[in-house]
C-alpha cells in the first residue's frame, strides 16, 4: 500500500487529496491545525478510518514536525504533499510586515521543515516524492501585473527552494517540483476561479504519478505543462 502525507488537510485542496488518495487504497496522514473543526476531514476519515491518521499539527510548529517525524520513523512516505499555506495581498504601500512574516513562515518554512523532518521517510519509499503546492503567481517570469508582493514573494522563494531540493536530493533517487493548483474555488482563491476542487486535485494526483527524475525540479501546472520561472 502506497503512502502519501498531506499538510493543510482539514480544507480545499488538502482535504481532496486526502479523499481522493483515500479513495483510490492509499493509506493517508493527514495534517490540519484544528482538525476538529473539519467537517470534510471527519466524513472522509469516517468512510476510510482504516487508511487516514489525522495529526494536530500546525506547519509553523517545528518541534510538533519533529515529533511526529519520530513517531513515523520507519513508515516509508511515497509522496510527502505541502498544501498548507496562506494568502496575503496588501498592495504597495500597505504592507503588514507581521503577517508577511507569518505567510513566510508558512508558505516557505513549513514546506521546508516538513521536508526536512521526513526526508528520510521518503527515500526509503518506492516513489520518492516531494511536492509543493506553488502559485503561478510566484513566477517572476509570468508576472505582468504586479502587486500582492507578500503573496508573490513567498511563492517565488518556496519554487527556489524545490529547486534546489531537486538537486541536493537527486542521488538519493528523491524527485522534488513545485505545482500550481491553477486558481481553484476554495476559501482562499474565491467563488470566482476557474476551476473547481476536484478537477484540480485529480490533475495534479495525475501529474504525480507520472513525474520522472528529469522532470525534477521543473514547475509544473495542474495539466502537467512547465512554467516560466
Amino acid at each position: 500500500m502506497s503512502t502519501v502525507l498531506v499538510t493543510g488537510a482539514s480544507r480545499g485542496i488538502g482535504a481532496e487529496f486526502v479523499r481522493q488518495y483515500a479513495a483510490d487504497g492509499w493509506r493517508v496522514h493527514a495534517l490540519a491545525r484544528d482538525p476538529r473543526n473539519s467537517e470534510r476531514l471527519a466524513e472522509t476519515q469516517r468512510t476510510h478510518r482504516d487508511r487516514i491518521s489525522v495529526h494536530a499539527i500546525d506547519v509553523t510548529d517545528h518541534a510538533a514536525i519533529d515529533a511526529l517525524a519520530s513517531e513515523l520513523a520507519g513508515t516509508p512516505i511515497d509522496v510527502l504533499l505541502n498544501v498548507a499555506g496562506v494568502l496575503v495581498a496588501n498592495p504597495f504601500g500597505q504592507s503588514d510586515y507581521d503577517r508577511w512574516m507569518n505567510s513566510i513562515r508558512v508558505n516557505l518554512f513549513g514546506p521546508m521543515k516538513v521536508a526536512e523532518a521526513f526526508v528520510e521517510h521518503v527515500a526509503a519509499s518506492d516513489q520518492r516524492k516531494i511536492v509543493t503546492l506553488t502559485s503561478v503567481l510566484g513566477s517572476i517570469g509570468g508576472n505582468a501585473a504586479g502587486g500582492m508582493y507578500d503573496y508573490r514573494s513567498t511563492k517565488a522563494a518556496v519554487n527556489a527552494i524545490m529547486k534546489s531540493m531537486s538537486l541536493d536530493l537527486a542521488r538519493r533517487g528523491i524527485i522534488a517540483v513545485p505545482i500550481h493548483p491553477g486558481w481553484v474555488r476554495t476559501d482562499m482563491g474565491g467563488s470566482r476561479a476557474e476551476v473547481d476542487v476536484a478537477t484540480s486535485v485529480t490533475g495534479m494526483r495525475a501529474v504525480i504519478v507520472g513525474l520522472t527524475p528529469a522532470q525534477s525540479g521543473r514547475f509544473l501546472s495542474y495539466q502537467g505543462s512547465e512554467l516560466p520561472w
